[in-house]
């Protein structure tokens, strides 16, 4: 009888804990965070903001997601598949307003904070005969993979710089490392990417001597012309010499930020939460890569970001001091 009673209490204990833990599974929230290539910044900052959120904020389990860029990543933000993303802001916009890549399928995006400076990359190689914008010109050329932000700017970098995408190059669609390959075998001539100082894939570039001096083309004269007609979205940039194994002059370029953005129907909590852990947490993310040094309340500004801020990231900011609704 007290056999029975012992086998009983057992039973009753193990279907408890057997709750127990279905109900602290219910509870993990998974945070799916939608990145870039493995070649660009996107995906080891990515990773880096994962790890903290899965380290501090109780219940949160985050992972960095391979992506194309900023609209795939507005896409999965949209289709509520990613709960966070790393996007450009040129590219958010056209989402927001169902533009472009996104006519009938208008992403109701919001900032949760703007991150750092996205710079454009035109760059060669010694021996392209690639000097300036205008000498790109019936070359070969790379213009970003499919579904990403770095095609957008590249064609409006393009346009502005009096060329015709289509007609004035032979056009590839290359990720970053897909296009350092490729300039490595003399497949292409030269390529666009959009990201932060360094670029993995850029420095591998410049660390190969056998390839001849890396080069990397002026194109800031180009930045009045896409404001005029996409918007005051740019700003003017140095990539100062040094940048890059083998860069001996700084670069004029092209500029525009990276937001870290959610879909609007992220609750008010949850929001707070991730802006408060990443900033309270910057330092372990800076040693995953320097771009995050660049997260700073002085850069939370509505005009660094035209999308709508979360109300929850809003109220983060503006308990710090930073009301960047202003």
């Amino acid at each position: 009888m007290v056999k029975r009673k012992g086998l009983a209490i057992s039973a009753l204990a193990l279907g408890a804990a057997v709750l127990a833990g279905a109900a602290i599974a219910q509870q993990q929230k998974n945070i799916d965070i939608a990145t870039g290539g493995t070649g660009g910044v996107y995906y080891p900052l990515g990773g880096g903001i994962a790890n903290v959120l899965s380290k501090y904020v109780p219940g949160v389990q985050a992972t960095a997601r391979v992506t194309g860029g900023s609209v795939d990543n507005l896409k999965l933000i949209g289709s509520e598949q990613s709960e966070v993303a790393l996007v450009m802001v040129d590219a958010a916009l056209t989402a927001l307003k169902g533009e472009d890549k996104f006519v009938g399928n208008k992403v109701e995006v919001r900032t949760l904070m703007v991150l750092y400076p996205n710079r454009m990359h035109v760059v060669s190689v010694e021996g392209t005969g690639i000097e300036k914008m205008a000498d790109i010109k019936g070359k070969r050329v790379s213009t970003g993979s499919p579904g990403s932000a770095t095609e957008i700017m590249a064609f409006r970098v393009i346009e502005a710089a009096g060329l015709d995408k289509d007609k004035d190059m032979k056009r590839e669609r290359l990720g970053v490392a897909e296009s350092v390959n490729a300039l490595k075998d003399r497949k292409i001539d030269a390529f666009f990417w959009v990201g932060g100082i360094p670029t993995a894939a850029v420095t591998d570039l410049g660390a190969t001597p056998s390839l001849g001096k890396i080069k990397l083309i002026d194109h800031a004269d180009t930045v009045g012309k896409m404001n005029a007609k996409y918007g005051n979205l740019y700003i003017t940039g140095v990539i100062k010499a040094g940048s890059y194994p083998g860069q001996d002059k700084d670069n004029a370029i092209a500029v525009v930020w990276n937001i870290l953005v959610a879909n609007e129907k992220m609750s008010d909590q949850d929001a707070y939460n991730i802006v408060k852990t990443i900033f309270d947490k910057k330092a372990d993310i800076v040693a995953v890569h320097r771009e995050a040094e660049n997260f700073v309340l002085q850069n939370q500004l509505k005009g660094n970001s035209p999308i709508p801020w979360h109300p929850g990231a809003a109220k983060y900011f503006t308990e710090m001091g930073a009301n960047p609704e202003r």
